[in-house]
């Protein structure tokens, strides 16, 4: 065991990769000599050499693209996008070849590649550096997402993704890259993608989340509790394939439902979350299902990222609203 930040477990779920297999190759813009923006491939390259750990030119599209044609030659190419906003330039590939070519080819060719890079705003970033993409590409047919929100579970859901026969889109909350430290093992486990996982149990109301949304909810059940509130808060962690099970047994027990998350409202996982809550549990219901989440808008600048970005007191508002209908 070994504490580490997410940074550090991340880079420890690629060292164990790297070093177990071969075909395995982390690539992408200045992931090499310098080790990534925040320094999550920091050491690789020294230790894995320029072949299997390098730079990518500057063109998202074509980092994709070549991860394809990788992946297709029986590589497992790790390919980091520097930043969320920075993905989109690789949207075509993603949807017109990652995602299909398993279909396409009748089973013939699968695309063993994952897709990492940071998202999330709360750090003041420029634009196109604080995204929260996942309603995206969950809604891509033949994409794996996941959103991890402990150094633990980055770890084990990193090396589930690359051992994955699918194509995985990992998204790290950069919030937290640095922000919590967690005892993790130092030998290779993993966590099966597309299983959540009930942090806190509860009886009064379900809180759904994940990513850096969890350390905001849990500060707000620490509010719920002193106003005698009990709170079954699940991290979602895949968000697909989305584990349908684990909620709606939650939802039937406390018959209330709150989703976290700071994408924006519409058309978000939280209205996919809502709607499994009333095809499945809808007469267990004792209130209406509530999303806690980003504006219709774009994500603003530093000066009024604040006003963007949801705070624990937020989610308590609306947890106590929801308890007390």
């Amino acid at each position: 065991m070994s504490v580490m930040t997410m940074v550090q477990a991340i880079n420890n779920a690629l060292d164990i990769k790297l070093a177990d297999d071969n075909s395995v190759v982390v690539y992408g813009e200045d992931v090499g000599v310098v080790g990534g923006v925040f320094r999550v491939t920091e050491g690789l390259q020294k230790k894995y050499g320029v072949e299997r750990v390098f730079d990518s030119p500057l063109a998202e599209s074509a980092i994709v693209g070549t991860g394809v044609g990788m992946a297709l030659s029986g590589l497992r190419p790790i390919v980091e996008m520097q930043f969320d906003g920075f993905s989109y330039p690789a949207f075509n590939q993603i949807i017109s070849n990652v995602s299909r070519m398993h279909n396409r080819s009748r089973g013939r060719f699968r695309i063993p590649m994952v897709i990492r890079f940071p998202y999330g705003g709360g750090i003041n970033a420029i634009e196109h550096h604080s995204e929260s993409p996942e309603a995206l590409y969950g809604h891509i047919p033949g994409l794996k997402v996941v959103a991890p929100s402990t150094p633990h579970d980055a770890k084990g859901l990193l090396i589930s993704a690359i051992e994955s026969e699918d194509p995985v889109i990992f998204m790290e909350p950069k919030r937290i890259y640095r922000a919590i430290k967690q005892e993790v093992s130092t030998d290779k486990f993993s966590i099966p993608i597309g299983k959540a996982k009930v942090l806190t149990e509860g009886t009064d109301v379900t809180v759904v989340a994940f990513g850096a949304m969890i350390r905001e909810c849990q500060r707000a059940i620490i509010m719920a509790k002193e106003a005698g509130i009990s709170v079954e808060l699940i991290d979602l962690r895949t968000i697909y394939p989305i584990d349908k099970e684990t909620i709606t047994n939650s939802i039937k027990k406390t018959g209330r439902l709150v989703v976290v998350a700071e994408a924006q409202r519409s058309f978000s996982v939280g209205s996919e979350l809502i709607a499994i809550a009333n095809e499945e549990a809808f007469l267990h219901l004792e209130a209406p299902p509530k999303r806690v989440m980003g504006f219709d808008t774009i994500i603003p600048l530093a000066q009024g990222e604040k006003y963007f970005m949801i705070t624990p007191e937020r989610i308590f508002y609306e947890i106590e609203k929801t308890v007390k209908f």
